[in-house]
């Protein structure tokens, strides 16, 4: 994971709606200079969306984003996702993907996750919820007992907060939903809003 995710700055979350059409706002994104995106399986379409970009921007890495058990992970990797994402961490998915030799980001929200996660050689994280769970203060008490860890919050970061995420030096990137809101299909301000990212 850390080769993916250590040349990007903001990893988007994208949530990809019915009435939303997933060429034109991957095309946004990339115009934006995004090479690296989520999509999650929170809808039934998201497989198929992950097939569609893939063949569609051979250009872009594609993850699958709220995988929560073993059959989503097999099912994402069969549409071509490139790395999967959860919210949280179950054992048995984070030893499949291990198996697999699958690039995954396990999700984490406290201590005895990322114990249990170091167990099994794993010291990339989503770090989720990240605001709820106590914010920036948090993740800083997290470098103290884990200097090796990483983390990508996601969870109420925004264009107004993001920097502040990154100055962090156990962060290697953020995840966040601002740059292509769920359902919005403003193309030109998705690629407006990915070019100021600094």
């Amino acid at each position: 994971m850390i080769k993916i995710l250590s040349n990007i700055k903001v990893l988007p979350v994208l949530e990809i709606e019915s009435h939303v059409d997933p060429e034109k706002l991957i095309g946004s994104l990339i115009d934006g200079n995004i090479n690296v995106i989520e999509v999650t399986l929170r809808n039934e379409m998201g497989l198929k969306h992950i097939e569609q970009i893939r063949n569609k921007f051979p250009e872009i890495k594609v993850g699958a984003g709220t995988v929560l058990n073993i059959k989503q992970l097999i099912l994402s990797i069969k549409s071509g996702a490139q790395f999967a994402v959860s919210p949280g961490y179950d054992l048995e998915l984070a030893l499949k993907a291990k198996e697999l030799r699958f690039p995954y980001l396990p999700g984490v929200s406290s201590p005895s996750d990322i114990m249990s996660l170091f167990k099994i050689n794993f010291n990339v994280f989503k770090f989720f919820p990240a605001n709820a769970l106590g914010g920036i203060s948090y993740l800083k008490s997290l470098s103290g007992p884990f200097p090796k860890a990483l983390f990508c919050p996601t969870g109420g970061i925004n264009e107004m907060n993001y920097k502040q995420w990154i100055a962090e030096k156990n962060v290697i990137c953020v995840g966040g939903t601002w740059l292509a809101p769920k359902g919005s299909n403003d193309y030109k301000e998705i690629t407006k809003k990915a070019l100021k990212i600094n």
